[in-house]
């Protein structure tokens, strides 16, 4: 009742002091440009129910649409919250010394003011500052989503409500600031993160190795790996494989060149990742799998993100190629571990991001390490450092917090009968329903 009496009166202030349109056509819009970001922004929105078919046919029967209404309910909750002050958080102005920004004045922009059809020099040259802003908005709906595979099974649904709300606010938000805010210290560095790669990938990476830590393995932890649904899991690679080509080629801001390269780059280190994926299992003495496949391609996706507009063609078969074998690798070593990271996120996102930074620092077209210039490089090492220890150490203090408001963990008997029927009275097996 408070949240809705809270969320009624937001909503009645923002009639006074939100922006929606300008009186009169702002002549520096490009129309072409605009046409493709509103087009990029609905291709990233169809990743995050992508990702739910994704995660949801890798888990339990029992626990399938527990899993994915967890990625879907992020679209509602990080929807209020940007408009509210996410957006001024990540991109309002800039609160700290020039060229080295923390964070956005949450009043910039709070409640979507001055937020309108008209351009901005800064953020969004040649579209209107609110298709930008919208743009933006699905970068932060998905990462927390990444994050849930971490911990699916045992969570309480509450309980993640409460740490989604606090991670964009306070891990989210600060992160995009540094990367991609004219006054961010990392941007200002020449740390160059095209779309994402240390802001979402290996933000959620590392928020998913500290929840997997703190909450502790499921208890009915077991290193076999049994997916309820192939094919939702082949469904959501295909969605996340289609939406991505909005979340990097959108991400040059334009109809343009660098968009193309994005794309192609895109679709390129992907396919590559797939391939190198299923060799290494084959290389192992596996069969080549409908998984394996569906994981290689994301993780190629994921590696290519940092450097899409920033590298050749043939650095982007390398980075994807390179991704796959490392990820590989890294779920292997973490199946043998006693951490339950239940989906692999780190191995994948984390690992993936990490990697595509790194390459992104060596194969940069004239700064990187390869055309001889090891500045870039460098700070590109500073940054993966500095956004590990915050984003891990920050998720690992905000579960604790979360924890101490409303327990995260499920009881026992909740967790053996599945989170469908214990948190959301729901079911996907049919005898468990009336």
């Amino acid at each position: 009742m408070i949240v809705l009496i809270s969320v009624t009166v937001l909503s009645l202030a923002a009639v006074f002091i939100s922006g929606v349109a300008p009186a009169t056509v702002d002549p520096k819009i490009v129309s072409g440009d605009v046409a493709w970001m509103l087009t990029s922004t609905a291709l990233v929105l169809l990743m995050t129910p992508g990702l739910a078919f994704f995660y949801g046919g890798m888990i339990q029967p029992k626990n399938i649409i527990s899993t994915m209404l967890q990625s879907f309910i992020a679209m509602g909750i990080v929807s209020v919250l940007w408009v509210v002050v996410g957006f001024s958080l990540a991109f309002g102005d800039s609160i700290g010394p020039e060229k080295y920004g923390f964070v956005g004045n949450p009043f910039t922009y709070f409640m979507f003011r001055n937020v309108n059809g008209l351009t901005n020099a800064s953020l969004a040259p040649t579209i209107p500052l609110a298709l930008f802003a919208m743009f933006q908005l699905k970068f932060a709906i998905i990462t927390p989503a990444l994050i849930t595979g971490s911990f699916a099974g045992r969570v309480r649904f509450s309980a993640y409500i409460l740490f989604l709300s606090l991670f964009i606010l306070f891990i989210y938000c600060p992160l995009a600031h540094w990367t991609w805010h004219p006054n961010g210290f990392l941007r200002n560095w020449g740390v160059l993160d095209f779309a994402g790669g240390t802001v979402v990938h290996m933000s959620a990476g590392f928020a998913a190795l500290a929840g997997a830590i703190f909450l502790g393995p499921r208890r009915d932890y077991t290193h076999a790996f049994n997916p309820a649904n192939i094919p939702f899991v082949l469904l959501g690679a295909g969605m996340l494989w289609f939406g991505w080509f909005g979340f990097n080629a959108g991400s040059a801001l334009g109809a343009n060149s660098v968009a193309t390269l994005a794309l192609v780059n895109t679709n390129t280190a992907s396919a590559a990742a797939m391939i190198g994926f299923l060799l290494f299992d084959v290389a192992k003495g596996r069969k080549p799998s409908a998984m394996s496949a569906a994981i290689g391609l994301v993780v190629g996706l994921v590696a290519i993100t940092p450097a899409a507009g920033y590298v050749n063609v043939g650095a982007s078969i390398f980075i994807g190629l390179v991704a796959s074998f490392i990820s590989n690798i890294a779920i292997s070593f973490r199946s043998g571990t006693s951490i339950d990271d239940t989906l692999d996120v780190f191995p994948a996102h984390g690992m993936g991001g990490i990697t595509g930074i790194i390459f992104t620092g060596v194969f940069a077209q004239n700064v990187g390490l390869a055309y001889g210039e090891w500045k870039t490089f460098l700070f590109h090492l500073l940054a993966l450092l500095i956004v590990g220890i915050f984003t891990f150490g920050g998720s690992f203090l905000l579960y604790k917090l979360t924890n101490v408001i409303l327990p995260m963990r499920v009881e026992p008997k909740d967790e053996r009968l599945g989170l469908d029927i214990t948190q959301h009275n729901e079911s996907y097996i049919p005898q468990y329903q009336d």
